[in-house]
C-alpha cells in the first residue's frame, strides 16, 4: 500500500450509530476517506417480562452464560448488578465482547480463535458436559446456531431476548438520498442485520440500479453469505473479522483494480 492515502475522496457508508462510529469514521479518514455515517442498526432493550425475571433471578443454576455481542454484554447488565448476583462461567463470541466485561472486572473463561459463531461451537462443544445449563442472552434477530449446536451435544439451553434490534427511521430517507445521487463509493456492513436494513431502503426506493458502481466490504462469512442472498457482489471480505481488516482488505481491492 504505497499511497498514504488510498481512500482520498472516497465516500465510505459507516453503518453504526453515533456511539459506536467513532473509531469506525476515524479509520476511514486516516486513510484520506469521506465517512458517510448512516446507523443502519440500533438496539433498545426489551421489556421486563415474567420468563425474563424468572431467568434473571435464577443465574445460581447455569453452569455458562455465554455473551455474542458488546450490545448483549450493555444489556444485560442494566438488568443485573453482578455485585448482587453469582454468575456463571462467562463465554464469550469476540475480544470487543470480553474487554466489555472486563471493564466492569468481571472474570471471562472462554473466547474463541475465530470471532464467530462456527469457530466459537467448534471450540467450545469439548467445554460442555451432558447436562449443563446454558444461558444466552440475545436480540430479536440472533442466530439460533449457538443454541442448537449446543443443545444436540446434551446442553439444556435457555435463550432469552433481552434487546430489539431495528434500523432507525432517521436513517431510511438519508441513505435513499444519498443512494439516489450517487453519493456512496464504498458500502462496508458489520452484520448481516445492517445488510437486511439497507436492502430494505433500496427495494423500497427501487434504487437497485443505483448500486452498480458501489465497492461492498464486510465483516465474516455470515454477513458475505447476507450479500450474495442479495445477488450483491462482495469485494473485500477479510479473514480477520474487524472494522481495520475489513478496510485494508478494501483498500487492498482498490489497489489491485486501480480504482
Amino acid at each position: 500500500m504505497n499511497n498514504p492515502l488510498p481512500l482520498l475522496d472516497k465516500k465510505i457508508l459507516v453503518p453504526r450509530g453515533k456511539g459506536q462510529a467513532k473509531s469506525f469514521s476515524l479509520l476511514v479518514k486516516a486513510y484520506g476517506g469521506i465517512p458517510v455515517e448512516i446507523p443502519l442498526i440500533a438496539f433498545r432493550p426489551a421489556g421486563m417480562n415474567q420468563r425474563l425475571q424468572e431467568v434473571l433471578q435464577a443465574l445460581d443454576t447455569f453452569d455458562w452464560l455465554i455473551f455474542t455481542s458488546k450490545v448483549t454484554v450493555d444489556t444485560f447488565f442494566s438488568f443485573v448488578d453482578p455485585a448482587a448476583v453469582s454468575l456463571p462461567r462467562i463465554a464469550v463470541i469476540g475480544k470487543k465482547t470480553a474487554e466489555e466485561l472486563y471493564k466492569r472486572e468481571i472474570q471471562v473463561e472462554f473466547v474463541p480463535s475465530a470471532y464467530v459463531a462456527e469457530a466459537f461451537v467448534e471450540e467450545f462443544l469439548p467445554r460442555i458436559q451432558p447436562g449443563d445449563r446454558v444461558l444466552i442472552p440475545k436480540g430479536n434477530l440472533a442466530r439460533e446456531y449457538i443454541a442448537d449446536s449446543l443443545t444436540a451435544a446434551g446442553a439444556d439451553v435457555e435463550e432469552i431476548v433481552i434487546y430489539e434490534n431495528y434500523m432507525p427511521e432517521e436513517s431510511r430517507g438519508k441513505l435513499a438520498k444519498m443512494i439516489e445521487e450517487n453519493q456512496l463509493d464504498i458500502l462496508l456492513f458489520t452484520s448481516p442485520s445492517t445488510v437486511d436494513h439497507f436492502m430494505d431502503v433500496v427495494k423500497e426506493c427501487h434504487l437497485e440500479e443505483k448500486l452498480a458502481g458501489c465497492i461492498f466490504g464486510c465483516i465474516g462469512p455470515v454477513t458475505e453469505k447476507k450479500l450474495l442472498e442479495y445477488q450483491l457482489p462482495v469485494h473485500a471480505s477479510p479473514e480477520e473479522y474487524t472494522v481495520k481488516a475489513m478496510i485494508k482488505a478494501t483498500i487492498a481491492y482498490l489497489e489491485k483494480n486501480k480504482r
